[in-house]
């Protein structure tokens, strides 16, 4: 099976190979692939969002003509294509020259959303996010992963909102011909891959294949002529419809996703489900196993001591659901080739503390996969609080499951003004090697002065963003002058600037801001020391109590009491997501304690050398040291009582220590206590809140231990579930 190719319609023969950088989202965090795909049409690069797809198919010819005779040009295309070789080896890197015994081996990473680049909208927040930056770093580690997803062709959701300020939710299917996708075909030229049955009929699956450097990912597309019309929805939207339709898409992530695999000759030795949305995968291949001949408890064994599962949800309600009748509906006699019976297939999903006739997609997870983590230290001990239930009779601390600390990827996230400011210290283009450990420390030789100015050159960049983007939501959407004053249009350089830009759910307390009106309008309009919030965020399309927050502060931004001083961007994505974590001076974030799991757009603002302020949730209860941000402290309470005791202690902190810290100037009118927080944002992020990291964790703990089918220590709990009347063995309660 071979993917499709061509995807440019010219390029000069000195130059074809563009169309191969295009079509690799390492140009993405590669600065020399970025400046040249740049200086081909820097308008057109700019309108198309940097696209290079669709700039390349837009461009002059005669442009690309010139370009094909530049001397210059020609030298620094030619540099690229020597990078991307590079890049693209499989036996160069921190992995095969670590393990060169499994250098042949490969690992598949299931996730139902990954967010690589806002051309690709197949994300929702953090969880794609963290996908798309954990592929990234696999592919610089040169570890051997494959992703395995879903093609939204209607993606997550267009942010509209009204003229009170309530979200519409709207969509627009995307042109694939613009992105850097290649349709998988087969021998006969089929667009079916594999075929797996639900709801009674045959749903064919095709393949997408996106090139991410050295990680291969394949999204799963139901939209072919050979399915019935509401199996080809299976995958317009992410996240869209009620529960049979989050069943379908996750028993074609699952289920489907295996089979793809095997139709086009991948075997992997590990299996990385990224939360309890692809846990069907583990159950195919215990099916698989058991058709091979292996008894059932022989076959939970191979699949146990080869899968890794991700939990990212800190609140029981969070966690897939899916009652008996539902799952007859979509599954059919599919346990029959488990050896199990009804009451036995929904045994593998049984949660301790829920009535029978539900499958728990988490608590199927963590029967089936040996290796599991929560995403923070804090979320790790949350988590075994909450599934304590299925180890009976072990304590808390006994409950297997670790914390692996979430990262970002340093190449996708850092500015590039700072990553040319750090070329002074550690050598140019040093992220291709980048720091480790205290070597990160060098931060600190670099001049105050610079930091500063580059730092303002970036807040600047942000308010002429906000300017253009609402220029061109006018242009597109908005018929109301309100519009543009709450889109950030009246903001100013030189205020304290803080951003707020994240999912909007109730408990990460966007409106905690606005308890106390009076006191938020003395913060921000004081003349003397004048304070401006930027928010930016989604609310999920069936969460009508985020919306209402949402609403909250888009009005807000619209009440002349403020000023102008608070602004709320439209349709927030990965595009939006830059420019707030790289141009702001303050990133905000208030969870309930212990709700977040981890928080990772905190780590985006910290490699940007920006402090953060927020409660000592996800991340920040392990990354706050008292210099590189601040912490509303732990308080004992919850509800209304918790949150009028963190609105105290939120406002306290911001006038007697962040506004005073930041308007504090030296004679050169430089804020150098500051400044010296901003290094301890950049040092502490770089140390140890990267995906680098990250990812080399998941390796040595998880995925070599996988590979090599290692058993030892295997302890479920002496107690087993007995798998109904038409058991083939037995199943442990947990891992």
């Amino acid at each position: 099976m071979t993917p499709d190719s061509g995807k440019i319609p010219y390029l000069p023969e000195p130059i074809a190979g563009l169309e191969r950088v295009a079509l690799n989202l390492w140009w993405r965090w590669d600065r020399r692939a970025r400046l040249l795909l740049r200086n081909i049409d820097p308008t057109i690069w700019s309108a198309t969002r940097h696209n290079p797809v669709a700039m390349l198919r837009q461009v002059d010819p005669n442009r690309l003509a010139h370009l094909s005779r530049d001397k210059k040009y020609l030298a620094d295309y030619a540099r690229v294509m020597e990078e991307l070789d590079r890049a693209i080896d499989p036996t160069v890197g921190w992995y095969p020259e670590t393990f060169p015994d499994l250098q042949d081996a490969t690992v598949a990473y299931f996730c139902a959303e990954f967010g690589l680049h806002n051309s690709i909208p197949i994300y929702s927040g953090g969880l794609g996010i963290l996908a798309g930056d954990h592929c990234k770093s696999a592919s610089d580690l040169a570890v051997p992963l494959i992703g395995v997803g879903l093609l939204y062709s209607k993606g997550y959701f267009d942010q509209q909102l009204d003229r009170e300020g309530w979200q519409g939710d709207s969509d627009e299917v995307f042109d694939p011909k613009i992105m850097p996708l290649m349709q998988i075909h087969g021998p006969d030229d089929s667009r079916t891959v594999a075929v797996l049955e639900t709801a009674g009929r045959p749903v064919h699956i095709g393949v997408w294949q996106l090139n991410v450097g050295r990680v291969q990912l394949y999204l799963l597309d139901t939209n072919l002529p050979e399915n019935d019309p509401a199996d080809r929805e299976l995958t317009y939207k992410l996240y869209g419809g009620g529960q049979e339709y989050r069943l379908k898409q996750e028993w074609v992530l699952g289920v489907g996703g295996v089979r793809v695999l095997r139709a086009l000759g991948i075997s992997p030795g590990a299996w990385h489900a990224n939360e309890g949305h692809a846990t069907f995968m583990m159950v195919e291949r215990l099916r698989e196993y058991l058709a091979e001949g292996l008894s059932f408890d022989e076959a939970v064994q191979q699949v146990r001591a080869r899968s890794v599962f991700t939990t990212h949800t800190p609140v029981a309600a969070g966690h897939d659901i899916f009652y008996e009748d539902l799952l007859d509906s979509v599954c059919g006699d599919y346990h029959e080739g488990l050896g199990l019976d009804r009451a036995g297939f929904m045994e593998l999903g049984r949660h301790p503390d829920m009535n029978h006739g539900s499958f728990h997609m988490t608590a199927a997870a963590f029967r089936l996969a040996r290796h599991v983590n929560g995403v923070a230290k804090l979320h790790g001990q949350v988590t075994r609080e909450l599934w304590t239930g299925l180890w009976p009779g072990r304590e808390q601390e006994d409950v297997p499951v670790v914390g692996i600390t979430n990262g970002v990827h340093v190449g996708s996230w850092m500015s590039h003004h700072l990553m040319i400011l750090l070329d002074e210290v550690y050598g140019e283009y040093w992220e291709k090697n980048p720091p480790e450990g205290a070597d990160w420390d060098r931060i600190l030789e670099l001049d105050d002065h610079r930091i500063w100015e580059t730092h303002r050159l970036l807040k600047r960049t942000l308010l002429d963003f906000c300017r253009e983007q609402a220029r061109q939501r006018w242009k597109t959407f908005w018929k109301d002058t309100t519009h543009l004053v709450g889109a950030g249009t009246l903001l100013g350089p030189e205020p304290l600037t803080i951003g707020f830009a994240r999912r909007f759910a109730t408990y990460k307390r966007a409106s905690l801001l606005f308890k106390d009106e009076a006191r938020l309008r003395r913060l921000l309009t004081d003349p003397h020391r004048p304070v401006q919030l930027i928010f930016s965020g989604k609310a999920h399309p069936a969460d009508d109590e985020a919306k209402a927050v949402l609403q909250r502060v888009w009005r807000a931004s619209r009440e002349a009491q403020f000023e102008g001083r608070i602004a709320f961007m439209e349709d927030y994505d990965v595009h939006v997501a830059h420019r707030l974590v790289q141009g702001v001076d303050l990133w905000l974030n208030l969870p309930r304690v212990p709700m977040e799991a981890s928080g990772t757009s905190g780590m985006k603002a910290a490699l940007n050398f920006v402090p953060q302020l927020s409660t000592l949730d996800g991340w920040w209860a392990e990354g706050f040291n008292g210099e590189n941000g601040w912490a509303i402290p732990k308080a004992e309470a919850e509800g209304d009582e918790l949150d009028a005791i963190d609105h105290e202690s939120l406002f306290t902190l911001l006038e007697r220590e962040v506004v005073p810290t930041y308007y504090a100037r030296d004679a050169r009118g430089l804020p150098t206590a500051w400044v010296a927080m901003m290094k301890q944002a950049a040092i502490v992020g770089g140390k140890d809140f990267t995906t680098r990291r990250m990812v080399k964790d998941y390796t040595e703990r998880f995925y070599v231990p996988a590979l090599r089918g290692i058993t030892e220590g295997d302890d479920p709990p002496t107690d087993a579930v007995v798998i109904g009347s038409g058991s083939a063995g037995s199943i442990p309660t947990g891992s």
